[in-house]
Order: C-alpha cells, then structure tokens, then sequence
C-alpha cells in the first residue's frame, strides 16, 4: 500500500476502532483469569514479610513511588491521549494500563538491570494490595477526564463497584493465599514457586499469543493506530519511574528499580479486566494486549543495556562486568 493511500486507511481504522468487538470465547477468557490468579499466587509464594520491610525502614520512597505510579503516570498518561486526540476506547486501554499495579517482570528486570531487589519487591507488593481499591477508582476518575473515553464508558454504565470486585479476586484472594501458604509451609512455597511462576507466565504469553493468532485481520488492520500511543505511554512511564528515583535522591541501584516499577505495569490484570468489562470495546483489549507485548520488549532491552553500565552507588560507581549473576540487592539501596 502507497503512503497516500495509507494515511486514509489509518484514520478509517481510528475511526472503526471503537465499534471493534472481540469475539472471545467464555473459555478463553476463564482461563486467562485462572492464568493471572494462579500468576499472582506463585508471585505471593516467593514473598516474604521481610521484602516489606522497606515499607518501614524507607516509608517516604514507598509512599512517593506508589503516588507516582497511580497519580503523576496516569496523569501524563490522560495528557497524552489528548494530545495525541486518540480515539474513546483506546484512550481508556492507556489509562487502564497506567493504572494497574506493577507486575513481577518489574523484579525480574531489576535483577537483571542489578537493581535494587529488595525495593522493587517492596513497591510491588504495596502496589498490588492497594490496586484492589485503587485500581478501579484511579480508572474511572482518570478516564472521566477525558471526554470520549468517559462518553464511552457512560454508554456502557461501568460500575467501580464492579471492578473492585473482580481485582479483589484477581489479586486479592490469590495473592493472599500465596501468603498464608509460604507462611505456613515455606519449604513448599520454595519448591513450588520455582515451578508455578514460569509455567502460568508461559500459559499467559500463549494464551495472549494464540488469542492475537485468532484475530490477526484485526492485529494488522489495527496496529498502525495505536503503536504510537502504546511507545509514547510506555517511554512516559518509564520516564516517570527514572525521575522519582532520581526526585527521592536514590542511588543506581534504587533508581533501576524504581524506573521498572513505575514503567513495567500488570499488563496481564489489565487484559482480564480489559476482557471482562470492555469487551465491546475492542480497542480497549487491543491496546491492554499490545502494552504487553511492547512492555516485555522495551524492558528486557533496558535492562540489558543497564546490566553492562557502571552502577551508582551512594555516590560511587562501580563498574560490573561480565554476565555472572547478578548480586541480590536486597540488604541495601
């Protein structure tokens, strides 16, 4: 297809994208719950009450990382689709995204970015309990900002209510059992987190991968409409992470895993909710999913990047080289 004729079928496609409807089985989207709920416990078996302890021993950088994560990057992310004037439903994908909690591949990056472990386990934990409240309210004040996506989301009479009680049992009820199981029988939570979290990452990845295979008319008709969106948010947020480390005085290590915390989101919650409560609103799943694929790629690619540079530390820089493993970081910042 030639440019001229490109640029018309773009903005055909911005125009249909909220009418687009997934037809998702009721099997898929059960299974992708049972993926994330399962996800979550085997997040919750690797936890430990000491990877909170940076709650106590440094409240004011939990306390400006988690207002930074549900405030400042969902309010950029709103400035964003305005200026970008994206369409209603992939205005609310953004905003569903930004306001999720951050997900385990944020410590997995750290770790790789030799990061400070123990601080992103820290804010992931946090932020995964307060987003069965936050999440929702965050979604619905953010989303109501902007006039087409709080058009749509009139239309369709979505209830906070409803959305607290499907993250309550996405995140809630899993993570808690996670908690109890690790506390009361820790040397099977060892031996089943090796096991849980790799095999329902690997269930996601194909369930999200098969679903796209399904629908790939819509993938390619569809992409050129939100890839913009979806980097720009992604490059934001990430931008985000990195200034509050650096705003709270943290050394390299620190500001490595604020940037993932901030900059990697849950994108598999934002897929179920995206599955459960937008589903006629197809843009919404699209852009969610898409965010996934995209998070994935730009962080392992930081990452790896920040693996072979010096890190700060306290002011010092310490050049690491090699591909040994890396250090856990978890006795300090």
């Amino acid at each position: 297809m030639t440019l001229p004729h490109l640029v018309p079928a773009l903005a055909s496609a911005a125009a249909d994208i909220d009418e687009l409807s997934l037809d998702l089985s009721d099997g898929l989207q059960l299974g992708t719950k049972i993926v994330i709920a399962l996800f979550l416990f085997g997040v919750a078996l690797d936890t430990r009450v000491g990877d909170f302890r940076d709650v106590v021993r440094r409240p004011g950088v939990i306390v400006v990382g988690v207002v930074a994560q549900y405030a400042v990057a969902p309010g950029l992310t709103l400035l964003l689709t305005l200026a970008l004037d994206v369409k209603g439903s992939v205005a609310i994908g953004m905003l569903l995204v930004a306001c999720c909690p951050a997900g385990n591949l944020s410590n997995i990056l750290t770790h790789r970015a030799r990061g400070d472990v123990a601080l992103s386990i820290s804010l992931t934990g946090v932020s995964n309990v307060l987003a069965v409240l936050v999440t929702p309210i965050a979604l619905a004040f953010w989303s109501g900002l902007n006039p087409k996506a709080e058009a749509l989301l009139r239309d369709i009479e979505l209830s906070p209510w409803d959305v607290i009680g499907e993250v309550a049992l996405l995140i809630g009820l899993p993570f808690a059992a996670g908690l109890l199981v690790a506390w009361r029988a820790p040397g099977f939570a060892q031996r089943s987190g090796r096991f849980v979290e790799p095999a329902t990452l690997g269930l996601l990845l194909l369930i999200v991968v098969g679903g796209l295979a399904g629908q790939f008319d819509i993938f390619v008709t569809y992409i050129g409409v939100v890839v913009l969106p979806i980097v720009a948010q992604n490059v934001i947020a990430l931008g985000v992470g990195y200034s509050t480390g650096r705003a709270c005085r943290l050394p390299g290590p620190g500001t490595r895993a604020m940037t993932f915390e901030l900059g990697v989101r849950n994108t598999g919650l934002a897929v179920v909710l995206a599955l459960g409560f937008f589903a006629d609103l197809g843009g919404v799943v699209f852009v969610a999913a898409l965010w996934g694929l995209w998070d994935v790629v730009s962080g392992l690619a930081l990452a790896t990047w920040w693996r072979r540079r010096p890190v700060e530390r306290g002011g010092a820089r310490v050049k690491i080289s090699g591909s040994g493993p890396a250090t856990d970081d978890r006795s300090t910042a």
